[in-house]
């Protein structure tokens, strides 16, 4: 429950954050700087996936979209694991998910807004940027997936835990009679 509460609360900054960008700072409006030249709000619309890739046009995206994340709530309906770094991690890489699922199925394409401008220039003779712009979606996505690398261990702690648990205590074979043996006698005379 607390991953898709975190996922809701994801997914309402996202469409939230995505609205203001719209209506503030629109197609074609010059970016605006928010620390020095480096952060900035620069919107631009996306109709691929990460990087801007395009796998095909508006169908193919939204479809390997659906996929992905129906995949991800079927591997949390399978796991139901408790620990926080989990329901963490999975919360955010299920609410960016769904966040620019609903752009790409509403709109064809995905409002990113947010660019960390730390390097632009021409690298071998073409033009790089260091980081692409984003939103709050792909924010929640990549951090989750952060959280799940440099936590690993905690991620899948139960999942580990139970497998050691079970290398190094066998279950215990107890000695039963074996019905076709001889009994003895309870009272043997002899």
């Amino acid at each position: 429950m607390q991953i898709f509460l975190i996922a809701l609360v994801v997914i309402a900054l996202d469409q939230l954050t995505k609205y203001i960008a719209k209506t503030q700072l629109g197609e074609g409006s010059a970016p605006v700087p928010l620390i020095a030249d480096w952060l900035k709000l620069t919107y631009t619309e996306n109709s691929g996936i990460a990087f801007g890739i395009d796998l095909g046009g508006r169908v193919v995206v939204t479809t390997l979209s659906i996929i992905a994340t129906l995949g991800i709530c079927y591997y949390l309906y399978r796991t139901q694991r408790k620990n926080i770094y989990y329901r963490l991690a999975f919360g955010l890489i299920v609410g960016g998910a769904i966040g620019n699922l609903i752009d790409r199925a509403l709109y064809g394409q995905v409002v990113d807004f947010i660019h960390f401008d730390i390097y632009n220039g021409v690298l071998f003779g073409k033009y790089v940027s260091l980081w692409p712009i984003f939103n709050v979606a792909d924010a929640a996505i990549t951090i989750g997936v952060a959280v799940m690398f440099i936590w690993y261990r905690h991620v899948f702690e139960d999942e580990s835990a139970a497998q050691t648990s079970a290398v190094e205590n066998p279950p215990s074979v107890e000695a039963t009679p074996n019905a076709n043996a001889p009994s003895e006698p309870a009272n043997p005379q002899t």
